[in-house]
C-alpha cells in the first residue's frame, strides 16, 4: 500500500461528507436505473414481478431508500483509509436496515458487498487524488481488502451463503471470488460492452440492456445455478448468447425477442440477480468516471 498512500492528502471532513454524499448519490441512482430497466429476463421492473413472488418494485424502492445512508458511510469510510473490518460492519448493518424495510425480504445484500466495496474504493482514490480509472479502482481493491477478503471467504465457509454454496458446488466464483480479482465481470466483461454500445451512439436505455445480455451469456451467475442448476443456466446463457447474434439491441424485433426471454425466464423461475449486481455495478463506475456534479 505505499505507492498508494504516497498520494495521500488531507482533506477536512465537510469534504470528506461532501465527496462521499456525491458518490453514495450515484450508488443510489445506479441501482434504482437497473430496477427501471425492462425487458430484464426474469427480473423485477417497473412493469413487473419477473420470477418473483416475494418481491416488487416498491420493495425495491423501500431497500434503496433504506441504503443512502450506508453508501455515504462506506465512501466516507474508504476516503479516510478504512480497514475491510469497518467496510463489513458497516455492510452489516446496511443488510439488518435493507430487511427491516423490506420486511425480510433480500433485495440488495449482492448490491450491498459489491457497491459498497465500489464506492470504498472511489471514495480512497479521491482521498489519494488519483482519477477513478478502472486501474485505480481495481487496484485499491485488491492492495487495501483483498487479504481480508480472502481471511473472511475462508472463516465463513462453515455457514456459506447461497451464493456461496453454488459457487463451491460448481466452480465458479461468486461475490466474494469477483472482488478478490478486482470484479473482472465489471471491468473486463460489462464496461467495455457498455462503452461500445455508447460509442455507437446507443442511449442509457439501450445500452444498459446491451450489457446486461452480454452479461448474461458470459456469467455465470450463482443466483440462476440456485434457482435453475446448470441446466438454467445453459439456457439463459444460450438464449442471450443468441439475442447478441442477432443483433442485440441495434437490430430490429430486439424488443420482442428480450420479452420472450423474459417471460421465458418468469416461467422457469429464473432470475439472474448476480448479472443485475454487476449491470448496476458497471453503471455506477461508469457514472463515477463521467458524472461532474
Amino acid at each position: 500500500m505505499n505507492q498508494l498512500h504516497r498520494n495521500k492528502v488531507a482533506v477536512t471532513e465537510p469534504e470528506v461528507r461532501r465527496g462521499a454524499h456525491r458518490i453514495a448519490r450515484l450508488a443510489v441512482r445506479s441501482l434504482y436505473q437497473e430496477l427501471a430497466l425492462y425487458p430484464k429476463p426474469g427480473l423485477v421492473s417497473l412493469r413487473d414481478n419477473g420470477a418473483h413472488l416475494d418481491m416488487n418494485a416498491d420493495t425495491f424502492v423501500r431497500s434503496l431508500f433504506s441504503l443512502r445512508g450506508y453508501f455515504v458511510d462506506i465512501t466516507a469510510a474508504g476516503m479516510c483509509d478504512a480497514g475491510f473490518g469497518e467496510l463489513q460492519q458497516l455492510g452489516l448493518a446496511a443488510e439488518s436496515h435493507m430487511l427491516r424495510a423490506t420486511r425480510g425480504i433480500n433485495t440488495h445484500r449482492g448490491a450491498i458487498f459489491t457497491h459498497g466495496i465500489l464506492a470504498a474504493a472511489a471514495g480512497c482514490a479521491a482521498a489519494l487524488n488519483i482519477e477513478p480509472s478502472d486501474d485505480n479502482l481495481r487496484k485499491i481493491v485488491m492492495e487495501k481488502w483483498s487479504r481480508d477478503l480472502r481471511a473472511i471467504a475462508i472463516a465463513s465457509a462453515a455457514t456459506p451463503s447461497h451464493g456461496q454454496l453454488m459457487a463451491a458446488r460448481h466452480g465458479v466464483t461468486g461475490a466474494r471470488g469477483e472482488a478478490l480479482q478486482g470484479f473482472p465481470s465489471v471491468f473486463e466483461i460489462a464496461l467495455p460492452a457498455l462503452r461500445s454500445a455508447l460509442a455507437r451512439g446507443a442511449d442509457t436505455r439501450f445500452a444498459l440492456l446491451h450489457t446486461f445480455f452480454v452479461l448474461l451469456a458470459s456469467t455465470m451467475d450463482t443466483n440462476v445455478l440456485f434457482r435453475g442448476g446448470t441446466e438454467g443456466l445453459e439456457f439463459i446463457q444460450t438464449q442471450a448468447g443468441e439475442f447478441l447474434e442477432h443483433g442485440s439491441v441495434f437490430e430490429s424485433g430486439w424488443q420482442q425477442r428480450a420479452e420472450s426471454l423474459h417471460r421465458q425466464c418468469s416461467i422457469k423461475n429464473l432470475s439472474p440477480g448476480g448479472c443485475a449486481d454487476l449491470l448496476a455495478a458497471a453503471w455506477f463506475v461508469h457514472q463515477i468516471q463521467t458524472d461532474q456534479s
